[in-house]
């Protein structure tokens, strides 16, 4: 079975893989093969000793789960722009390459490929937390929420429907 999030097993036969394709669980596994990923316990002393803690997931994953306190949220369709030292949309804290960037995901396996990435823009010290966000909470480190998300809708009153006449 595959791993990662949500896996799925296509119905149906397999198509052949274009040459020199490579699936996602070994591009997972060989960007994991940079990392010196750290387990919660280790990501919360580096977070506490200057490193980035660097949250990608989705407004609304972090809603409904939490938060780490002091986190960055940076979500993924934007870390390269965020964290690249040549990048004009880059972030203030973003000032050389030698950056220690700590990233965490729901599970641990977005991250891994996000942490490979800013490594491959030249951020050497950058890794993951070893089953994501998850993990960290059930460790028992510092968490915020879930919170609420609201619609614009729900903070409008309701409006009063008279029934219709027989």
């Amino acid at each position: 079975m595959p791993a990662g999030p949500a896996a799925i097993v296509p119905a149906g036969p397999s198509v052949p893989a274009p040459p020199g394709s490579r699936g996602i669980d070994q591009i997972l596994a060989d960007a994991r093969t940079r990392l010196h990923r750290l387990d919660p316990e280790r990501a919360h002393l580096a977070h506490r000793r200057g490193a980035l803690l660097v949250d990608i997931r989705p407004a609304a994953q972090r809603a409904a789960h939490g938060t780490v306190p002091g986190a960055l949220a940076v979500e993924r369709n934007v870390l390269e722009w965020r964290f690249d030292p040549r990048c004009a949309a880059r972030l203030p804290q973003v000032v050389d390459y030698d950056l220690r960037v700590v990233v965490l995901c729901q599970e641990g396996y977005t991250s891994s490929l996000a942490a490979a990435a800013l490594q491959e823009i030249g951020l050497h010290r950058a890794t993951d937390v070893v089953g994501g966000f998850a993990a960290w909470s059930i460790a028992g480190l510092p968490t915020l929420g879930p919170t609420v998300l609201r619609s614009p809708a729900s903070s409008v009153a309701p409006v009063a429907v008279r029934p219709t006449p027989s």
